[in-house]
């Protein structure tokens, strides 16, 4: 009997050993940017479909982010049909452009191509590859917490000398705020490769000693034709050949070694700097809770709770003197919606396409339908709702029967940030280039502003607006400071003197306009309607910043997120860091400032903390 298990036993791995060692080919296409502004993308991804169709060995596609420009519905579409005329299978995941200015918030990829990631077993390999954003705001490419775990989880079920391939869009490296997560978990098993695109070209990376490959691009770009790669899999080797869809021409440009890797664990590479937190001893989390996917927005505080949603499409509800889970609500989409509260009610959007309205407890009020996702947050004020989505409409709704009271329907992009008030006329931006001013009784367009750009990206929308005096002070990523007059919507003056992008605030006394520069500096300019008078600047050496955190004073303090995890308390009367203490390594959300002592912060991570400081 222990004859023939042993014999069993040794069928079984020499079959496992053949699986192993059976050759195979696989296209590597990444980076199609279709909707692109060229106009070429589609095209040069019909050349691709058509090749790799015309080819009889190659076992399925992998194709690795950015499949679109903007993450639109229409263009997600289009790409899919496109990929459908591929007779194998194909394997899919998104990257920034379809998910950072995406109208759904990332949802559409999903409910498009079925999921944000994937795992493949062929011949014995195993291909891993997870989404990776940023979401909605400007940061730093970011593996969403959720994917994190499911990472995790695929990775124990696979044997330490079983060989993986893991794919992502962004290399892994520092581009990656949480790219010494992925690497760590894959160090621990035999990871022979790791693919990416969002460089444009083809080439080797580095990845802390972990192969790692980039594809080129399949636009055409300069050239007459785009392409892609073949990817030659066999028992020694991943070799890699560019091919070009109109010639047919083939060059083999790399090859890594398919051998079982041994990494050393003991040895160390660049992680992030906490250090921070022991210059400053005046401030400390009073509590953290870690939520199970990614925030991507600012929590409300109302009576007792904190709260706040997720990526994963729930509101969570927090004790506000301890942190502990004190209730949640279920909605089907992505929440990037930043909640407001008025009384005992609490309002927010969903990317499934409803506004919600919720009380203290959790329970809901009302929820009101639209026609697309709702990313944008809502502002509150006498009974008035008044809240953007992705359905090219600006609504307004009774707080109280969560009726509507009128809409706009004249937008071309999504709204994804805050609209302000002042007087009588509702201010907020949106992406298809312009700022808009309606009449806050009746939805009225009084005027619509550009900073003359046609660019979509440099939409001001991912700033919420602030009005002093009349004058309306907007930041938008085309990196100037613009003051409009808020009865007409002309300009009345535009500075790039510091770089300012999207990250803007007012003063308590209204006489100082902040702005967190692009790089470690505040710049304060004085609020006046001639000229942009700049009253005094400070280094602050958070580093280079891209992150639309807007600066928040109360007590005297100035408040402030980092696209690095960090969160600053300035002093603006002497120009010096009161205190500063780092969360995490991704993305701060606007900061809610409780006092001058205490604040709530969150990350795009899903840190969620009340920081507590001393004078």
């Amino acid at each position: 009997m222990k004859k023939l298990l042993f014999v069993l036993l040794l069928a079984a791995l020499q079959l496992t050993a053949v699986a192993q060692s059976k050759p195979f080919r696989f296209a590597f296409v990444t980076d199609t940017h279709i909707g692109s502004p060229s106009g070429v993308a589609e095209e040069d991804l019909k050349r691709t479909v058509d090749d790799i169709n015309s080819m009889t060995d190659i076992d399925f596609v992998i194709i690795s982010g950015d499949i679109t420009e903007l993450g639109t519905w229409h263009e997600l579409y289009t790409a899919k049909q496109i990929l459908d005329g591929l007779k194998v299978r194909y394997y899919i995941i998104p990257g920034n452009h379809d998910t950072g200015w995406s109208e759904s918030g990332g949802l559409g990829f999903t409910k498009v191509f079925g999921d944000d990631k994937f795992y493949l077993k062929h011949n014995g390999v195993h291909f891993l590859a997870n989404a990776s954003g940023p979401y909605v705001r400007m940061s730093d490419g970011h593996i969403p917490r959720h994917a994190v775990n499911w990472m995790k989880s695929q990775l124990n079920g696979i044997d330490k000398s079983e060989p993986v391939v893991f794919i992502n869009h962004y290399p892994l490296d520092e581009g990656l705020d949480n790219w010494y997560e992925a690497i760590d978990m894959l160090k621990q098993k035999n990871t022979v490769l790791a693919l990416c695109g969002h460089g444009h070209s083809n080439r080797p990376v580095q990845a802390e000693g972990i192969p790692a490959v980039m594809g080129r691009s399949n636009l055409r770009a300069r050239a007459a034709e785009g392409g892609y790669n073949l990817v030659d899999v066999r028992l020694d080797s991943f070799t890699f050949t560019e091919r070009n869809p109109l010639t047919k021409s083939e060059k083999k440009w790399h090859s890594v070694a398919n051998k079982n890797q041994q990494y050393n664990l003991s040895q160390t590479f660049k992680r992030p700097d906490y250090s921070i937190n022991n210059q400053y001893k005046n401030v400390a989390p009073k509590w953290t809770f870690q939520s199970d996917a990614n925030v991507i927005s600012t929590p409300a505080v109302i009576g007792k709770y904190v709260v706040f949603g997720n990526q994963a499409g729930t509101v969570q509800a927090l004790k506000l003197k301890n942190g502990k889970k004190s209730w949640q609500f279920a909605t089907q989409g992505p929440i990037f919606s930043s909640p407001a509260v008025a009384g005992d009610k609490i309002v927010l959007g969903s990317a499934d396409g409803y506004v919600y309205c919720l009380n203290e407890k959790g329970k809901l009020q009302w929820k009101l339908a639209t026609n697309a996702a709702v990313l944008g947050a809502p502002l509150i004020e006498n009974g008035v709702v008044y809240i953007g989505g992705s359905d090219s409409t600006f609504r307004a709704i009774n707080l109280q029967t969560g009726q509507p009271l009128w809409a706009f329907n004249g937008l071309t992009g999504p709204v994804v940030s805050q609209p302000v008030v002042h007087n009588n006329t509702i201010i907020f931006g949106a992406w298809d280039t312009y700022l808009y001013a309606l009449d806050k009784t009746n939805g009225t367009l009084l005027w619509k502003w550009s900073n003359g750009s046609p660019v979509r990206n440099y939409s001001p929308a991912s700033v919420i607006p602030v009005i002093q005096d009349g004058t309306v002070y907007i930041a938008a990523p085309d990196r100037f400071l613009s003051a409009i007059d808020v009865e007409t919507g002309n300009t009345l003056w535009r500075t790039k003197e510091s770089t300012v992008r999207e990250s803007i605030g007012v003063s308590e006394d209204g006489k100082l306009i902040y702005g967190k520069t692009m790089n470690d500096t505040i710049a304060a300019f004085y609020t006046d309607k001639q000229a942009p008078k700049a009253a005094w600047k400070m280094f602050a050496g958070y580093g280079y910043e891209h992150t639309p955190s807007m600066l928040v004073e109360k007590g005297g303090r100035v408040f402030f997120g980092t696209r690095s995890g960090v969160v600053y308390a300035i002093n603006p009367s002497t120009q010096t860091i009161d205190w500063a203490y780092k969360l995490d390594n991704s993305m701060v959300n606007t900061v809610r400032v409780l006092n001058r002592r205490q604040a709530v912060a969150s990350t795009m991570d899903g840190k969620v903390s009340l920081l507590q400081a001393t004078d």
